[in-house]
């Protein structure tokens, strides 16, 4: 009966963790989308002469540090 328990605690763990995982993608992918759409306002902004080239590049920076800690995995669904 021990071993059962044992076996069933760490599938269940397994299982948390795992969601735990897909959770984070999830929140990271939401993350770089949002940060990407912020990007495209700023440069759409610039471009229509109310925007700033700092605002740009300000939301530019930001998309390339959540890449640079997340990945681009999210720019390949788009």
């Amino acid at each position: 009966m021990a071993g059962f328990l044992d076996r069933a605690k760490e599938q269940a763990q397994r299982g948390l963790t795992q969601g735990k995982q897909k959770l984070d993608e999830v929140q990271e992918k939401r993350a770089g989308d949002t940060l990407l759409k912020k990007l495209g306002a700023a440069y759409y902004a610039e471009r229509r002469g109310t925007g700033s080239p700092q605002a740009t590049q300000q939301a530019l920076q930001a998309l390339e540090s959540h890449i640079a800690t997340n990945g681009d995995a999210f720019l390949h669904g788009h």
